[in-house]
């Protein structure tokens, strides 16, 4: 197996909690591929560790939609159907309207002042050559209106809808087009939540995350190959 981890030495952690990390990771960054076979044998040896944390690092990973278990084949990358994805993002667009129009009525000039910022660095980063870059931008905008909103539940529910379009590399099809729009509803959406509009903040949101979905799901079912 070639170098799929990002550790340099043996796990010192909780073995099954950094485990279930580093492979959630993995997963994420598109390293370990839709389909692909999770051999417990391997990953310890990769990651240092016996096959006990990770046997239980790939049951939480299961149960996180992330890893599917099937009979004489064992544990793989979940696969998804564009059908999948169009309901992950009814959900996500639900979830994250909901965070947005709870951080209306608690945000604050700080916060404000970091979106706008993220915004301004959003902007200046190229599509066609900062792609990880864009992505993690993205990731910190929307995190930081899940903080605001303060609900763990909340956060960890939104996590698991966003993680899953990642595996399918959703950013590689990110046009400079596509850069504008979301550009747009960053700024909207920023603009809402320092008025304190919760309604337009929730709205807007769902807006964009519709975009989003169109974007991979109209993709996936016009190259079905795609998510292969």
């Amino acid at each position: 197996m070639p170098r799929l981890f990002e550790v340099q030495a043996p796990l010192a952690r909780n073995a099954s909690v950094a485990a279930t990390e580093v492979i959630r990771e993995a997963i994420v960054a598109g390293r370990l591929a839709p389909g692909q076979r999770l051999k417990e044998e391997e990953l310890a040896r990769e990651l240092g560790i016996s096959r006990t944390p990770i046997r239980e690092a790939l049951l939480i990973l299961q149960s996180e939609g992330l890893v599917e278990a099937t009979p004489n084949r064992g544990a793989t990358v979940r696969t998804h159907t564009a059908e999948d994805l169009d309901d992950l993002y009814q959900l996500r667009a639900l979830l994250e309207g909901h965070a947005a129009r709870r951080a209306a009525g608690r945000i604050g000039p700080r916060e404000v002042t970091k979106l706008r910022r993220s915004c301004d660095r959003f902007e200046k980063l190229d599509a066609a050559r900062e792609l990880r870059e864009l992505v993690r931008e993205n990731m910190l905008f929307h995190q930081t209106i899940l903080d605001v909103a303060g609900s763990e539940r909340l956060a960890t529910l939104v996590r698991q809808v966003i993680e899953i379009p990642l595996v399918y590399r959703s950013y590689i099809w990110y046009s400079p087009e596509q850069k504008k729009i979301s550009e747009h509803y960053h700024r909207q959406i920023t603009a809402a939540l320092a008025a304190h509009d919760a309604e337009r903040a929730e709205l807007v949101m769902k807006e964009h995350v519709f975009e989003a979905r169109d974007l991979l799901v109209n993709r996936l079912r016009d190259e079905p190959e795609a998510s292969a």
